[in-house]
């Protein structure tokens, strides 16, 4: 029997064990299995993998996607170039770490088809997640800028966002924390919502609920919206033939 699995804190709401299931049950991979493994440390990773000799791969969310690099043998080239893994191999005892949120991400922004190229984009937070969305737009040739609740070299806290033109000029703006997450659903980033238009793209890679307050109140300024569903999905895929490779 060959086990995957994800690991993170908290994880009461998991996409990946439901989509992986569903998987191996739709496409009758019977020696396949899919767990939820809810660290407390980063630290019990080591005992996970001893105690658990069939795991072959796991995902890696919130919070450990930066914290588990130093614990690996190596990393794959996209992973280092992010700096986040949320993938990793297991193989004979060994431990590689890739990234599929870079993929999932560029593909599901690619996929909404607007036909405008992105010039200027705005990434909310600065978390693990935020990793693979700077660099995609990196690759895209965007100018983007980083905003965070703290104030960061080279980042800008809300506070100062609001003092600018900045939201009204960027042709995407990415939400890459957990506001407005199942069940606080009321939650949405502190932002200009009133600088949005029709020329803006707003993406966020909560999925749960399809709809968010960030997406709600980008919606009613005109922007394109689009959830983070997809990007799962695509990831999900690219977890799949990272560890079947």
């Amino acid at each position: 029997m060959k086990l995957f699995g994800l690991i993170g804190l908290p994880l009461t709401h998991s996409f990946s064990k439901k989509y992986f299931t569903e998987k191996f049950k739709k496409e009758q991979i019977g020696d396949c299995s899919y767990e939820l493994f809810e660290l407390q440390s980063i630290d019990q990773l080591p005992e996970l993998i001893s105690k658990k000799p069939e795991l072959v791969g796991l995902n890696v969310t919130i919070p450990y996607k930066e914290a588990v690099m130093p614990m690996l043998d190596d990393l794959d080239e996209t992973a280092t170039k992010v700096g986040a893994v949320n993938v990793i191999k297991i193989n004979s005892g060994k431990l590689k770490g890739f990234n599929s949120d870079y993929y999932g991400f560029r593909a599901s922004l690619e996929g909404i088809g607007t036909g405008r190229r992105i010039e200027k984009a705005v990434i909310l937070g600065t978390g693990g997640a935020s990793k693979a969305v700077i660099s995609v737009l990196k690759d895209l040739g965007a100018d983007t800028t980083i905003v965070s609740r703290t104030a960061k070299p080279g980042v800008l806290t809300y506070k100062s966002l609001k003092q600018t033109n900045i939201i009204s000029e960027a042709g995407l703006i990415v939400n890459t924390t957990p506001l407005g997450m199942y069940p606080d659903v009321n939650q949405a980033p502190d932002i200009p919502y009133d600088q949005l238009s029709d020329a803006s793209i707003a993406f966020d890679l909560v999925y749960n609920p399809e709809i968010t307050e960030f997406l709600r109140l980008a919606r009613q300024n005109g922007a394109t919206i689009k959830n983070g569903l997809e990007m799962l999905e695509l990831q999900a895929q690219k977890s799949w033939e990272i560890w079947n490779a």
